[in-house]
């Protein structure tokens, strides 16, 4: 009886690695150093949490690094199969999820104290507990820029958020052009765009910064003025540091480039910074729409 020969796929195994208990290492001392920095903070004491927290951070960065740069190497030596390629997508794909889950519920808080828990406080029917438990001048509008302690804040315009809208749109078409140059090997195209879309994201930053800056020194508004100053911080901060994020992956992109990294076949790292970078600029259109315009 004659057996037939069939052809399987590969299936990588990667090498055994220290890269994740230095990890959790990282991980750990961050939570630690962050969580007695915040008591050390709030008690006005002096305390090694910092320093803990410092230390996280740094032995993240270098696993990061140390990880990245392992991956790299594996699959300019050919070790990865088209199973490893898939699975990445599916990681990117789950993560990128798990963002938009995450904005989400900060959206979802937002709708909520707008839609449901100001107009509830402000019915006829609860005059009486909102001057008990808010205060008696109580006005149920948005954005609700005075606090039970009677400051006053004002509400942060549009003007400049819609110019960061402009430059963080425009980004995500040069990193287009830059992607369709990596797709029919225009290096020096690739090389320009991805440049000009990093340069781009670095301004968004910059005048985000301007932003708060003018937000605390000129309107009044920080994270303690009630619960609009909390949805604004929150919101337009983790954006931010989302952006950040993006941003270095685009400058690690960039450094790859010059490397002569990534072709039509092997290009997933660029992609999925193409992904989250796309992702990021459509969050950011949400946001400038609920918390700026409406």
């Amino acid at each position: 009886m004659s057996s037939e020969n069939t052809q399987h796929e590969k299936y990588y195994v990667p090498d055994s690695s220290i890269w994740p208990l230095i990890g959790a290492i990282a991980l750990g001392l961050i939570a630690f150093g962050a969580a007695h920095y915040i008591i050390e903070w709030s008690n006005e004491e002096a305390g090694f949490g910092h320093w803990v927290l410092l230390a996280g951070i740094v032995v993240l960065v270098v696993m990061l690094i140390g990880w990245f740069r392992d991956q790299i190497n594996e699959s300019h030596q050919g070790l990865y199969s088209e199973q490893m390629g898939r699975s990445y997508r599916q990681g990117m794909s789950w993560f990128i999820f798990s963002e938009v889950m995450f904005f989400l519920a900060f959206f979802g808080a937002l709708f909520y104290t707008r839609m449901i828990a100001v107009p509830w406080l402000g019915g006829a029917s609860n005059n009486a507990m909102t001057g008990e438990v808010l205060w008696p001048a109580f006005e149920a509008i948005w954005p609700l820029t005075t606090t039970p302690d009677g400051r006053e804040t004002q509400a942060m315009g549009w003007g400049l958020p819609f110019i960061n809208t402009l430059i963080l749109v425009t980004s995500s078409v040069t990193l287009h052009f830059a992607h369709h140059g990596l797709e029919h090997g225009k290096r020096g195209a690739l090389k320009l765009w991805l440049a000009l879309t990093i340069v781009l994201g670095l301004i968004f930053l910059s005048m985000q910064m301007y932003e708060y800056v003018h937000a605390y020194r000129d309107l009044g508004l920080t994270m303690q003025s009630g619960i609009y100053g909390n949805t604004f911080f929150l919101l337009t901060g983790f954006h931010g540091m989302h952006v950040t994020l993006g941003a270095l992956m685009l400058i690690v992109m960039f450094f790859r480039v010059l490397k002569g990294h990534f072709n039509k076949e092997n290009q997933f790292a660029f992609e999925a910074s193409v992904w989250y970078w796309h992702f990021v600029d459509v969050v950011w259109i949400l946001l400038f729409v609920f918390v700026y315009i409406i």
